[in-house]
């Protein structure tokens, strides 16, 4: 057993070593970077200031809708008797796999000015703050959504059941559920304001300013101007500080700890309130899904015999970059998860360098990337798909940590105890003990790195090299100057490729769960 004391050490510093050369050292190297004068200039611009302002109170409202929404349908979906609640569950949580342009785009063309309902008057609504603000908050309500079933899953049952003695199922949900489940939501609400503010597809889409469109014009756009799109991303970088100081005081280790004890009991009885409750659960859910429809009715004018020249490599590519960034990403989660889970302060450090990189905004984490690795000495990272998986690690390699952490504090340690007083390494436990106890949890993890990789067009943008985008980027790009059946039909290529990369991922966790 004394030979074999390095094993944790090491394994736990290999995978510490990937997330902060993903995350850390594009981080240091924004802090790093040398800029002019000119750049420096931008930060006394009250017109820098004006936007940066600008999307923060975006970001704020957009979170507040998708809270307004995703709250009571988290409730009412997660412990009452709505009439067919997981299916609706199902179809609500699946438009936060898709990228919340697609979601733009369908309204566009359901609500455009040769849309399938719309006209001049619900195009100008579209095409404003408030159609940038509606359509975000209703993409990322489905978060707010699930994490509130996830909170309300993990009360106490005996709280509740002394509750429902004596009060309504209304009074239960406001006084015992929801105060008792503060820690998902609050956590929610963070994820979406980190969204929301990263965001570059539907504000460029909808013709909205937006403080990310700004970083991109100087990296992605015409005037290539790296020092100032380097100062630009300060100011994120400090909303990014002070979201995970937030996140450390409403979550921390209790969201750890808490979002995981799932129990299952009878859900509340709604009685007469229950029709009208069921309809208007359904109507939200329904109305989510409203733009995958219009996009699906659009690409039928699509010519399907010339796809594939359009779509070209770009579906592989994401597949592929998706795949190999999700395992490192689960990878490493195994091991930091299961640190994080037995309070080892290494692990709580990365995982704290995680959440920054996920709640960093988008452009600046690109910013990041480029300033550290479009070097000569690093082009065969820099000018390959490897960019692009760096940039996925770094950016949802807490997505692998969070998740797994969750499932081994639900656990005991007692089996990784016993083992150890026989003579079990680390590296035995963790193979034969950790993973096959948590194999469906780690599945899970892996197929949400997996589909939020699939997803991702802010951070993937500013650096694809030649020939390497993936299918949002290639929707993206195209959407200015292809035809509108053609980008349509490309969307729910997309939309088709996530539904069955989903539908693959919940059944062999159905199967795992079975047996």
């Amino acid at each position: 057993m004394r030979g074999r004391r390095w094993q944790e050490p090491v394994t736990l510093a290999a995978a510490a070593s990937v997330v902060v050369v993903c995350a850390g050292v594009p981080l240091a190297a924004l802090a790093a970077a040398g800029v002019g004068g000119r750049a420096v200039a931008l930060l006394s611009s009250p017109a820098t200031w004006s936007l940066l302002a600008w999307s923060i109170a975006t970001s704020a409202t957009v979170t507040v809708v998708a809270l307004v929404i995703g709250v009571p349908l988290g409730v009412l979906l997660g412990r009452t008797d709505v009439a067919g609640r997981r299916v609706a569950l199902l179809i609500h949580a699946f438009s936060t796999f898709v990228p919340p342009f697609l979601l733009a785009l369908g309204w566009f063309h359901l609500l455009g000015r040769d849309g399938l309902v719309g006209g001049d008057a619900t195009s100008r609504l579209l095409f404003a703050p408030t159609g940038d603000i509606v359509v975000q908050g209703l993409a990322f309500a489905p978060i707010v959504t699930v994490l509130t079933v996830l909170g309300v899953d993990a009360i106490d049952p005996s709280l509740e059941d002394a509750a429902r003695l004596i009060a309504r199922p209304d009074r239960v949900a406001i006084r015992i559920l929801l105060p008792i489940a503060w820690p998902g939501i609050a956590l929610a609400a963070l994820v979406v304001f980190a969204l929301a503010f990263s965001e570059l597809g539907v504000p460029t889409f909808l013709r909205v300013r937006a403080y990310p469109a700004a970083v991109f014009a100087r990296l992605g756009g015409v005037s290539y101007a790296p020092g100032e799109a380097f100062v630009l991303v300060l100011p994120q970088l400090a909303v990014a500080l002070a979201l995970l100081w937030l996140e450390r005081r409403v979550g921390g280790r209790r969201a750890v700890s808490v979002l995981g004890l799932r129990r299952d009991r009878a859900p509340l009885r709604l009685g007469r309130s229950r029709l009208p409750l069921t309809v208007a659960c359904w109507s939200v859910v329904l109305l989510g899904a409203l733009p995958i429809v219009s996009l699906a009715l659009r690409a039928r004018g699509a010519s399907w015999g010339e796809l594939g020249s359009w779509v070209g490599a770009s579906a592989g590519n994401g597949l592929v970059d998706a795949a190999i960034a999700a395992t490192a990403i689960t990878a490493c989660g195994i091991v930091l998860g299961r640190g994080l889970a037995r309070g080892q302060r290494v692990a709580r450090a990365i995982d704290g360098l995680g959440v920054l990189a996920f709640v960093t905004a988008a452009g600046a984490l690109g910013a990041g990337l480029i300033a550290a690795w479009s070097r000569p000495a690093t082009q065969v990272v820099y000018a390959s798909s490897a960019i692009v998986i760096i940039g996925y690690i770094a950016r949802y390699g807490v997505l692998g940590v969070r998740p797994i952490a969750i499932a081994i504090a639900r656990g005991s340690a007692d089996l990784e105890a016993a083992a150890e007083i026989t003579g079990a390494g680390y590296l035995r436990r963790l193979m034969r003990i950790v993973i096959p106890i948590h194999a469906r949890a780690i599945a899970a993890a892996w197929l949400l790195a997996l589909v939020f990789c699939l997803r991702d067009l802010d951070t993937a943008v500013l650096y694809y090299p030649p020939g390497g985008e993936t299918l949002p980027v290639r929707i993206f790009t195209l959407e200015a100057n292809g035809r509108p059946a053609t980008v349509a039909a490309l969307a729910m290529l997309q939309v088709a490729i996530t539904a069955a990369v989903l539908a693959l991922g919940l059944v062999v966790l159905r199967r795992r769960r079975s047996t």
